[in-house]
């Protein structure tokens, strides 16, 4: 593949200015819209030699047929350009951003001559401000029904509300008290308008200053002997305390924030946005990313910012971000013009925000492995992916049954291998097995040993010679069937290991194959070139799904044979209990180690005194 691509720019034709820039192929597609503080400076590496590019970017741009550009005065332009084209071409090289599922809203219809409160998975009403969103629809419902005690507004549709102001008798839902707008006859238009202004407001700041005045109102009605406004002023309070008890208490009570999470892999993100308004966590919204050029966090968080603030949601003052994008100031500037007010963008790194970043990060975590669980078990994306996979390794059948492994150690001691199946692109964990590695050179090495003994229980029994007849019923039932593709961990070293094993084992029909991690490519044996696998096909997320259960497994497994290894060594040693135990563990990290110190190295680990080494170094020598 030529270096060269005939559609590039000579250097001194791209600007430095602020810009946005859109790549398009032969019939005229956008592919992907980018934006650029200096544009000559931006797209030059796009246009570096094809061989040190990213694998993903590679092929976009290799797909382009054409470049061009759009000079604009400054970032923030440059970020409102990149944001409406990306809306109007959907380039499939952008980010997707997609709700992991539907969230229910609370509306409230300003544009409306009477504004109505109503629930909705719909964001896009005109004029509408919106609340939320909630985890669960009757979430929405049971605010509302307290919020209406406090600020009777509004409920009934559009239909009803003009019938009843026609005809000038309450609509249904006035008749049963269960609205309160200028239909039900009691307040008038203006009235209700200023009623409605005080539910957005509380809604919007959780203030707790609202709840102080009507409670001052009541204790002075109550004073007066106006009972009737003092009991509606208790109601009122009630049921605005009620509202405030439902969400739990995170952050100080002044605290207004957005913050986001984000966990992510080489194709796909989940992101988390917790809502916290007086303190409190208002709402949780979800995403899930289709990434399809490799993106640092910095410019994830920028197209979140478009995503989540865009479509005319008001930001808070502050936004809690995992980390800072390379243009936040731009970003703010941008925030503050959609808010109307100053946004100032975090980075949090200590403290409370910190903490709760933590838990949405979890959440993240949870979702995105939620997202690749689910899709590589859904039946259609299973036969896609195993299908896919087949036509991609040139397999005569299609891969039902999948082995892959993967080892683990810890910086060379206590080396294991795991072996996970999957068929029919689900896993089989009752047929899961782990190798110990008594001694290895390097991963190469224990991934000839551990599938050097795999194979040969599939060689037949005269070959194997087992030591006896019951031994090898029982060996062979562990691994009764043999695999249609064999997977390991790992790029061309590793797979040359694995094929040296298979070849001389002598076993044939089976495919082998490795993924390595860093580009997510596909390796076959005796291959200069890797199989890329398209982003976000079923198949990929089939594979790095097996991949990832095996690191898993050999993770778990080689840390609990650490843990039992050292604990019922040193456990016998007087005076050695596990809290010691887990310090010698953490400063040596294996048993071998701890046998190759000498009694002052272990003297010097905290709370381990010239006594008690003394005897774990004699007992260990024994």
């Amino acid at each position: 593949m030529s270096d060269a691509l005939s559609y590039r720019p000579k250097t001194g034709e791209i600007p430095t200015s602020p810009g946005v820039y859109r790549f398009r192929d032969e019939t005229g597609r956008v592919l992907y819209v980018g934006k650029a503080k200096n544009l000559r400076a931006r797209l030059a590496n796009y246009f570096a030699p094809l061989s040190s590019l990213h694998e993903r970017t590679r092929r976009m741009v290799t797909t382009a047929n054409s470049v061009e550009w759009t000079v604009v005065g400054t970032e923030v332009e440059a970020l409102q350009l990149e944001w409406t084209w990306i809306n109007e071409f959907d380039p499939p090289f952008n980010v997707q951003f997609k709700d992991d599922k539907s969230y229910p809203y609370l509306a409230v219809t300003l544009a409306d001559e009477a504004p109505r409160a109503l629930v909705t998975r719909t964001t896009g009403i005109r004029g509408a401000r919106y609340f939320g969103p909630y985890p669960k629809v009757w979430a929405v419902h049971e605010t509302i029904e307290l919020m209406l005690k406090a600020f009777p507004i509004r409920t009934c549709n559009n239909a009803n509300y003009k019938r009843a102001m026609q005809s000038g008798k309450p609509c249904f839902a006035g008749q049963i008290g269960r609205c309160f707008g200028p239909c039900s006859g009691t307040v008038t238009i203006d009235e209700h308008r200023a009623i409605v202004t005080e539910f957005v407001s509380f809604m919007g700041s959780q203030d707790r200053k609202l709840i102080n005045k009507l409670t001052a109102e009541m204790k002075d009605a109550a004073l007066t002997q106006n009972y009737e406004v003092a009991a509606k002023r208790r109601d009122q309070v009630r049921a605005l305390d009620a509202v405030l008890e439902k969400s739990a208490v995170v952050l100080r009570d002044n605290v207004d924030i957005d913050l986001f999470a984000i966990d992510q892999d080489e194709l796909a993100a989940a992101v988390q946005l917790f809502i916290v308004r007086g303190g409190r966590i208002r709402g949780v919204r979800g995403w899930m990313v289709d990434k399809e050029l490799d993106l640092t966090t910095g410019d994830l968080i920028d197209s979140i910012m478009l995503t989540a603030y865009g479509s005319g949601a008001v930001p808070p003052r502050e936004i809690v971000v995992p980390e800072l994008p390379d243009d936040a100031e731009a970003l703010e500037t941008w925030l503050a013009g959609v808010g109307k007010r100053k946004v100032r963008l975090v980075a949090a790194q200590r403290g409370e925000k910190a903490a709760l970043l933590a838990t949405a990060t979890q959440n993240a975590k949870h979702a995105l492995m939620l997202y690749k669980t689910r899709r590589s078990s859904d039946f259609v994306a299973r036969s896609k992916a195993l299908e896919d996979i087949q036509e991609a390794l040139e397999m005569p059948s299609a891969p039902l049954r999948m082995e892959c492994y993967d080892v683990s150690h810890l910086s060379g001691t206590n080396i294991v291998a795991s072996m996970v199946v999957f068929e029919d692109g689900l896993p089989r964990t009752d047929e899961y097995r782990r190798f110990s590695i008594p001694e290895s050179t390097d991963d190469t090495d224990s991934i000839y040993r551990t599938l050097t003994r795999r194979l040969a229980y599939l060689l037949p029994d005269e070959v194997a010679a087992p030591e006896t007849e019951g031994d090898a019923v029982g060996k062979r039932k562990k691994f009764r069937y043999q695999p249609n593709l064999l997977i390991v961990d790992g790029g061309q070293p590793q797979v040359a290991a694995a094929a040296r094993a298979l070849r001389e084992s002598g076993v044939t029909g089976i495919q082998l194959c490795g993924i390595a991690k860093r580009l997510e490519e596909i390796w076959l044996p005796d291959s200069d070139y890797p199989v890329i696998l398209p982003r976000n096909s079923d198949a990929l997320f089939l594979i790095q799904r097996i991949r990832d259960e095996a690191h898993r497994f050999a993770i778990v497994h080689q840390r609990s044979r650490r843990k039992r290894d050292i604990t019922s060594v040193l456990g016998e040693v007087p005076g050695l209990g596990p809290a010691r135990v887990k310090v010698l563990l953490q400063h040596f990290g294996s048993v071998a180690r701890l046998k190759e110190a000498q009694v002052e190295t272990i003297a010097e680990v905290r709370g381990i005194g010239p006594v008690l080494a003394e005897a774990i170094h004699r007992h260990l020598r024994v």
